[in-house]
């Protein structure tokens, strides 16, 4: 249902591949960005962006089980971090690897950014995922 693909022409990538491939008629879940509110809408982890990316990625779950998927079918991610520091980013990264998100591995790119949408926020994952057959949704 999913294939990754490293081209080999390229730098062997870390923990992404360089694209997922899905078969037509498959269908895929289009997620709204995960941010690192809880469930009464404060922010978690104000000024810690580790604690805001496991946050983001416990939102990111629930958001994937609302449709009927999981952190293993996401076949591509959008990682927004507020910061210019590559060790900032680094740091997110590995919370993003621990997830289960980077099994696939799926297809993510990491950016560093000037703000988010939420006053505090500094984390924001945006995912496709596949929907299984079978899967309420």
């Amino acid at each position: 249902m999913i294939r990754r693909v490293s081209a080999t022409a390229l730098f062997p990538p870390p923990a992404y591949s360089h694209a997922s491939v899905v078969e037509a008629g498959t269908r895929l879940a289009f997620l709204a960005g995960a941010v690192p509110l809880d469930a009464e809408g404060e922010l978690v982890g104000a000024g810690d962006p580790v604690r805001q990316a496991r946050q983001v990625l416990a939102n990111l779950a629930e958001q994937l089980r609302a449709v009927g998927s999981g952190m293993e079918h996401v076949v591509a991610t959008d990682v927004y971090v507020v910061s210019g520091d590559t060790a900032v980013l680094s740091a997110v990264w590995e919370v993003v690897e621990a997830s289960g998100l980077s099994a696939g591995p799926h297809s993510s790119t990491l950016v560093g950014v000037a703000c988010l949408g939420y006053s505090g926020q500094l984390v924001e994952i945006t995912a496709t995922a596949v929907v299984p057959e079978g899967a309420g949704a």
